[in-house]
């Protein structure tokens, strides 16, 4: 890991903890659970809100001001409300994603349940995310809360990431397995 990243994961572990302290001490985690998978979307889907976060021309008091009211607009709950306020005026609000990544682990930790990476083709609907989770819980033995994504260059099939392990079952990892296959008999 390069000086630059972990420098920004012990930022967002930090700022993590204290969230999720906060948060156990005010029986407020499912509250924060729930904010962080909004804070997670609005991330994924607004360029101006990850430009808010990463650019330099904002001033502090700019910053702060923007990502408080955003953060009011939404309902977040007030710790983290006030912790994104805190970070902007320290000028920490590049670490969000990364905050969000840890502070999405604690709480799962703390809830015995563990999060699997999906990455499909395309959408999954309810029904097949109920069914994935069921045959991951089936084989890891917790429960399981899906984080998906889609990637249309995968063509068709799924990654998921659990843990230390990855299942790769996309149409795209086959072509290119049969890719090499070929190359070597050829």
């Amino acid at each position: 890991m390069s000086e630059p990243a972990s420098i920004s994961t012990g930022i967002a572990q930090r700022y993590a903890t204290a969230i999720f302290e906060l948060a156990k001490e005010d029986n407020a985690l499912d509250a924060v659970d729930r904010d962080v998978d909004a804070l997670d979307a609005a991330l994924s889907e607004s360029a101006d809100l990850r430009d808010l976060i990463h650019s330099p021309i904002y001033t502090r008091t700019a910053q702060e001001a923007a990502i408080g009211a955003v953060a009011v607009k939404m309902g977040l709950t007030g710790i983290l409300v006030n912790t994104l306020k805190l970070m902007a005026s320290k000028r920490r609000l590049f670490v969000l994603p990364q905050l969000l990544t840890e502070l999405r682990a604690m709480i799962a930790e703390e809830k015995g349940v563990v999060t699997a990476e999906v990455t499909a083709a395309q959408a999954l609907s309810d029904d097949q995310r109920a069914r994935l989770a069921e045959t991951l819980k089936a084989q890891v033995g917790r429960d399981i809360k899906l984080n998906t994504t889609v990637d249309e260059k995968l063509i068709g099939g799924l990654i998921v990431k659990v843990g230390s392990r990855m299942i790769d079952t996309s149409v795209r990892s086959k072509l290119l397995s049969l890719q090499n296959a070929m190359k070597e008999v050829g």
